[in-house]
């Protein structure tokens, strides 16, 4: 997630316009449902004297009179508009890359969201979560103190990787065994691409999106992504109930477009959009005897 090029100043802007605009649609909505007209206990009445109005606790909102309450921009919100007005480096993803997971935030937010790897556009899928619980994992410390070091409202634990991406053929053939096909808690698993180390607190959670955009992927020696789109799907098929949209970021490159297809499925592919990808996975654990890949 770590930016690689400078964007142009119109690419920017066009950005930052339409991040701008779903928030304010997130804020908006957020009003709307928050709101609750006030139930009147009188409907008629045959007496000539006037009756009288039962007083609000709550102050009013001059310059809204319709609304009951003043409402503030959320801390998470404010942050990010602050933060993107003024800095200088654009998120790695396209606009429309940027939307494919912006549109199901919209509509599952405010939810429990696992991205891997932290960068600067972590503080936008903060703030499209607002209210709900957004953590980041990351491989290199040093990138996470000097992010927090600005953005210190973030989410994030370091997490290693003991793969690298000239593997990946060995470790494909590996996922192909009957234990890679068996759901469980990655932490449990028999199959060498699940990731045991994380907080087990991530383990714990039932995430409704994941974003798989790190480990770093794009030489040789990199750990690559390998064993985290599987441990995705597996997260994503190991949860009580319900279903789990994971995206795939970089799917241009080999590892990405192999192991997505392979262990997120084909069959739960949903949009591609760019580089990037989005399944909708289900729980395995509803339905016995459920194909690892439909």
């Amino acid at each position: 997630m770590k930016p690689k090029t400078q964007f142009s100043i119109n690419l920017k802007l066009i950005l930052l316009c339409s991040f701008f605009l779903i928030l304010l649609l997130l804020l908006v909505r957020s009003s709307f449902s928050s709101y609750q007209a006030p139930i009147s206990e009188t409907h008629l009445s045959n007496s000539t004297e006037p009756i009288q109005e039962p007083q609000s606790t709550t102050p009013e909102c001059s310059s809204l009179l319709l609304k009951p309450t003043c409402t503030k921009t959320p801390p998470s919100l404010a942050n990010a508009l602050i933060h993107y007005v003024t800095t200088n480096i654009t998120p790695q993803q396209t606009l429309k890359e940027i939307s494919v997971s912006a549109r199901i935030l919209a509509k599952k937010s405010p939810c429990n969201f696992l991205v891997f790897g932290l960068g600067h556009d972590s503080l936008m899928w903060t703030s499209l979560n607002h209210g709900g619980r957004t953590v980041f994992l990351e491989e290199d410390k040093a990138w996470i103190e000097q992010i927090l070091e600005r953005l210190p409202t973030l989410e994030s634990y370091h997490v290693s990787y003991d793969t690298k991406v000239h593997q990946a053929d060995e470790l494909m053939k590996i996922g192909m065994g009957e234990d890679c096909k068996f759901v469980s808690d990655p932490r449990f698993s028999k199959c060498q691409l699940s990731l045991k180390g994380f907080p087990s607190e991530v383990y714990d959670i039932e995430w409704d999106l994941i974003m798989v955009d790190a480990p770093t992927g794009y030489h040789d020696d990199a750990p690559g992504r390998m064993t985290a789109i599987y441990t995705a799907g597996l997260m994503a098929r190991n949860r009580e109930e319900g279903e789990t949209d994971v995206f795939v970021h970089d799917v241009d490159r080999v590892v990405e477009d192999k192991f997505s297809k392979a262990f997120l499925c084909e069959g739960y592919l949903r949009e591609q959009e760019g580089r990037i990808r989005h399944f909708n996975i289900p729980s395995h654990r509803t339905r016995q005897g459920r194909p690892f890949c439909p």
